[in-house]
């Protein structure tokens, strides 16, 4: 595996990859955010649970954020483990016959959290340690 990585960053270059995953953190933080929200709003619409359920399950990302505005690898690391909490939350949903679209988008979401997040925290460090 390490040695595929190499041949990638040698391929497309460090700076390019970089850039990239660091796309694919945005666009998926920014989905699994809106997909929490909506899951959130359709328990509070079956039940007068107030918004409480909603911000346990969002503020563990939320924590994240000035690690993903400063670009640092050791947060994002820690946001892809975070992340396979919200792999598993999908699952449980997904198992559910009503919400079954909701688990899975949201596992799919959390998947690309935890890959591209992984992938910037390594591309990230290299950079920073080759300037």
């Amino acid at each position: 595996m390490r040695a595929a990585l190499e041949r990638l960053e040698k391929r497309h270059g460090l700076d390019r990859l970089t850039q990239l995953s660091r796309q694919g953190v945005v666009i998926s933080y920014g989905l699994l955010i809106a997909l929490l929200l909506l899951g959130g709003l359709q328990l509070q619409a079956q039940s007068d649970s107030g918004l409480m359920p909603m911000l346990v399950r969002i503020l563990p990302l939320i924590l994240f954020l000035p690690s993903i505005v400063t670009q640092r690898p050791r947060g994002h690391a820690w946001m892809a483990f975070v992340s396979l909490l919200y792999f598993m939350q999908g699952v449980m949903i997904a198992a559910l016959p009503d919400k079954a679209w909701l688990g899975s988008l949201e596992v799919l979401a959390s998947l690309a959290l935890f890959v591209s997040s992984m992938f910037f925290a390594r591309w990230r460090s290299r950079q920073l340690a080759g300037s």
